[in-house]
């Protein structure tokens, strides 16, 4: 099935080196394209609608300059906690203080997914509600000096340390915490193909 992909050049335009690594595991050929992003968004904006904005703007370099067989994915991650986004934290304080705010809390992370190509636009998103254990200040210590956690939204990976140790309850797509919904991004690109 992977096969029908082959007439096609993927380009996955994110750093993330998470993101890189579900679409490799997913046995997709594809390009990576590093660039900078403002990864900011209008303050009117609520969770599913942030991540989906910030998805399409990260479109925006490549739009009319792609080839007929050339598909662009785009994604961003916010991580909606308290009717707010935790962004990437900018120090340590920064990121002991999310930690703080998502300890013994239950939180959204929101991916949002964009596939452009010369003749076409989808964009979608995926949520999934993750619930932390209080943590003590010791063990939030610990995990942003061993972890350090500052490429992360949120400050935090679902798959290190302070995932095993304090998440008590995922709702939804675990692969979407780490940084990209694959199962779903898998979904969309068939249908994308099917009638492009």
């Amino acid at each position: 099935m992977i096969t029908r992909f082959d007439k096609y050049r993927i380009i996955l335009a994110s750093r993330s080196p998470r993101r890189q690594q579900l679409l490799r595991d997913l046995g997709l050929t594809f390009d990576v394209v590093e660039m900078d992003y403002d990864e900011t968004f209008p303050d009117n904006l609520q969770g599913e609608e942030a991540a989906i904005y910030l998805a399409k703007e990260k479109s925006n370099s490549f739009r009319n300059i792609l080839a007929d067989n050339e598909i662009v994915i785009t994604a961003d991650t916010i991580v909606w906690c308290n009717n707010r986004a935790l962004g990437k934290p900018v120090d340590y304080q920064d990121a002991r203080r999310m930690i703080l705010e998502l300890s013994g809390n239950t939180h959204e992370v929101i991916t949002g997914v964009n596939l452009l190509s010369s003749e076409k636009e989808v964009a979608f998103c995926e949520s999934t509600k993750v619930t932390f254990e209080k943590l003590s200040d010791e063990e939030i210590d610990f995990y942003i000096h061993e972890f350090k956690p500052f490429d992360k939204a949120g400050a935090y990976g679902i798959q290190e340390w302070i995932g095993i140790a304090a998440c008590s309850r995922i709702e939804g797509s675990y692969f979407n915490v780490v940084g990209l919904p694959v199962q779903r991004v898998y979904q969309e690109l068939m249908e994308f193909i099917k009638t492009k």
